[in-house]
């Protein structure tokens, strides 16, 4: 099977090594196609003429070897053990053919901890670019499995998507706040997980617009919730689940440290600035959520730049965010 190096340029953690593997079968594509009639479903043979053009090769992402996470450990010291995990299914891929997989995740824990945050930096880690599903906003189960050819402004869902438009057979697709997920009598927005969070059964996962089987089972799931009480116990149960607790105070200002340095080093005007943020602005960042920490930020390095300094100050940041963004954290 052939392989070839790829160097993600979003993420400097290690160079992956990527194989390709065939996520749908043309031939079943070409029948689908044939078989529509003329001037009918312009949608549907579409959508099969971009699959052949595009063909059925992805590029598997592989580590070539247990990257050195620690950056991640210092920038997310709340997710040590989820971290613990991702580097146990990377070191039984390292030194084999078989593709890295890596068992469904939930990251449970209250809003505003950084999970979504979280599953950004595992996708760079792994090279395969992310792909979001924020369920709260989802009313249908078709916008992850699609929706029937036959009705009107019917499209591929979310997963098809992923494999069929992107790069790879194995991306990150996040689902977010899935405990949010509103389901009627009819719809269940939760059903297409049945199958995909299973790695047998979403090997040949049928798209509900495209009627094509498509092999699934390479995605990295990783789901977000505030409350697993709202998830059915078949899907908990596919998971490994983690409990997110809010950083501790002196973790809140590795979080922020890590922040200023990530926001200073991904901009041209970061040179502006000093490498390290001060201990009393430190102190007050840490009060805030991590969501709240990278807006606080950049309100401060902004006011800063007003005022013509290299340095932020605690009046630099935001009054009001202070107090609306403050959580409790560990002791």
């Amino acid at each position: 099977m052939e392989s070839r190096s790829l160097v993600p340029l979003s993420t400097p953690f290690h160079l992956p090594v990527a194989q390709m593997r065939r996520v749908f079968m043309p031939d079943e594509v070409e029948r689908k196609l044939a078989k529509l009639q003329d001037h009918e479903h312009d949608s549907l043979r579409a959508t099969y003429q971009r699959m052949l053009e595009r063909g059925p090769q992805r590029f598997q992402v592989k580590p070539s070897g247990v990257p050195d996470m620690a950056s991640l450990y210092q920038a997310l010291p709340n997710f040590t053990e989820v971290l613990d995990d991702v580097k146990r299914h990377v070191a039984l891929a390292q030194d084999s053919r078989d593709g890295l997989e890596v068992t469904p995740i939930l990251l449970l824990g209250p809003p505003g901890i950084g999970k979504t945050h979280f599953a950004k930096k595992l996708a760079e880690l792994l090279g395969t670019g992310m792909n979001l599903v924020p369920m709260s906003s989802m009313t249908a189960g078709w916008l992850l499995s699609g929706s029937s050819s036959q009705w009107k402004g019917a499209k591929p869902g979310k997963v098809f998507e992923a494999l069929i438009d992107g790069e790879y057979a194995n991306p990150v697709i996040v689902v977010d706040e899935i405990d949010k997920a509103s389901a009627d009598a009819q719809y269940d927005p939760l059903g297409a997980l049945y199958s995909l969070l299973e790695h047998d059964t979403a090997q040949s996962f049928t798209d509900e617009f495209a009627e094509v089987a498509i092999d699934a089972s390479q995605v990295i799931w990783i789901t977000t919730a505030n409350d697993e009480r709202a998830i059915p116990d078949p899907i908990l149960n596919r998971m490994n689940v983690f409990s997110v607790e809010p950083p501790s105070l002196e973790a809140a200002r590795q979080i922020a440290r890590s922040l200023y340095q990530s926001i200073r080093s991904e901009h041209g005007w970061g040179e502006h600035f000093a490498p390290e943020p001060q201990d009393d602005v430190l102190d007050q960042l840490c009060e805030l959520a991590p969501r709240e920490m990278r807006r606080a930020l950049m309100t401060g390095f902004g006011n800063a730049r007003l005022g013509q300094r290299d340095t932020i100050e605690v009046v630099d940041l935001p009054k009001a965010g202070l107090k609306k963004g403050q959580m409790g954290f560990l002791q």
